[in-house]
């Protein structure tokens, strides 16, 4: 049954989703908020919903850029390099970016009559992004089960899971990763280098993934 939209970046993460619950996502919708990298990920978000023959939506949201400050939002140069921990990666924050995200997408799926709006957040994140933690999503979940009419809900059941673990299972689904995007810095390629791109590497390593992602370095 189709019953839920799915906030899809093109990432490794939210395209795994995608597959894996590909029999109940009813449309999955995408956000441009001027980061370094949108165009590169929703490219890949959309030819991955064009595979499946899932509906895909990107909504623009151009206040982000205007009123919000992170590194993502402040062109390549200000990414950080190195591990994906969270000295390093906190200036890329974006503040409440989840939230923003989810209450959009809360009122798109009570609009559609629709019962759920999946988010693929996983552990890794949990030091770094305050709106990825369990806290969050449980808080989320309520606050959007009590504004709604029909009771929408959130599911996040990739919290607990990490890259690694989300990595085997869309393996298992037949995913080709280097067809997704993780560079917080959008270039051409992958950088290699920048916390997210370092993340990308090690978790498919551990997962025992061939990596035919294209590296600058």
């Amino acid at each position: 049954m189709k019953d839920a939209i799915l906030v899809l970046s093109g990432g490794l993460d939210s395209t795994t989703m995608l597959y894996e619950y590909r029999e109940r996502i009813a449309l999955a919708l995408s956000f441009h908020y001027g980061s370094n990298h949108n165009d590169r990920e929703l490219a890949f978000a959309a030819e991955h919903c064009g595979r499946l023959g899932i509906p895909h939506r990107i909504i623009r949201l151009d206040f982000i850029k205007q009123y919000l400050h992170s590194s993502l939002l402040a062109g390549s140069e200000a990414v950080p390099e190195g591990s994906y921990a969270e000295a390093n990666m906190r200036s890329t924050v974006v503040p409440f970016r989840n939230g923003i995200m989810l209450a959009v997408a809360t009122g798109v799926a009570e609009d559609m009559g629709l019962q759920y709006v999946m988010l693929a957040n996983h552990s890794g994140d949990h030091s770094i992004y305050p709106d990825c933690r369990p806290e969050f999503v449980a808080a989320m979940d309520k606050t959007m089960q009590a504004g709604t009419y029909n009771g929408v809900s959130l599911l996040t059941p990739y919290t607990h899971l990490t890259k690694a673990d989300i990595a085997r299972r869309g393996v298992s689904l037949g995913i080709d990763y280097s067809r997704t995007w993780s560079c917080y810095k959008g270039g051409e390629h992958h950088c290699g280098k920048c916390g997210t791109c370092v993340e990308r590497r090690e978790a498919l390593r551990e997962a025992g993934i061939t990596d035919t992602t294209i590296y600058e370095d």
